[in-house]
């Protein structure tokens, strides 16, 4: 079961941070095929795969980046935050057996409309692996 931690809107401070760990496994690959419909067998076959510049399956980029996901409406800001927008880079791939730090740290607050810019990456063996920023709104003590 997940654990709720949001923080309202008043509450979030520049620098404020928070990050899960994940380890990728093929069944994670595979029940991520089967939500969001990609089996592009450069993620679920291995004979495939290997004649790639990979050379063994890759998890889907939006398996990682769906870390994030989690971080923005479990923890920072949390349940309410409602995630407007979404900036990143795949810049390497994640293989079965990788441990996925996804981690988001706010940036910016911006008053109108209680939105909180976000810096987003997940990190790989000391590499990031996806970099980038994520804007969501985030519920308010007054609401």
């Amino acid at each position: 079961m997940t654990e709720f931690t949001g923080f309202k809107y008043e509450d979030l401070e520049i620098g404020q941070s928070h990050e899960t760990v994940h380890k990728i496994t093929a069944d994670d690959i595979q029940r991520f095929a089967e939500v969001s419909g990609d089996f592009n067998p450069l993620h679920m076959s291995d004979e495939y795969a290997a004649t790639t510049m990979f050379e063994k399956r890759i998890a889907h980029g939006a398996l990682t980046a769906s870390y994030i996901s989690g971080i923005l409406g479990n923890n920072l800001p949390g349940p309410g935050a409602v995630f407007v927008g979404l900036n990143m880079r795949f810049r390497r791939p994640v293989y079965i057996g990788d441990t996925v730090t996804a981690r988001a740290t706010v940036a910016e607050k911006i008053d109108r409309g209680n939105r909180v810019v976000l810096k987003i990456e997940c990190i790989v063996d000391g590499k990031r692996v996806i970099a980038g920023d994520a804007e969501v709104v985030a519920p308010s003590r007054g609401a």
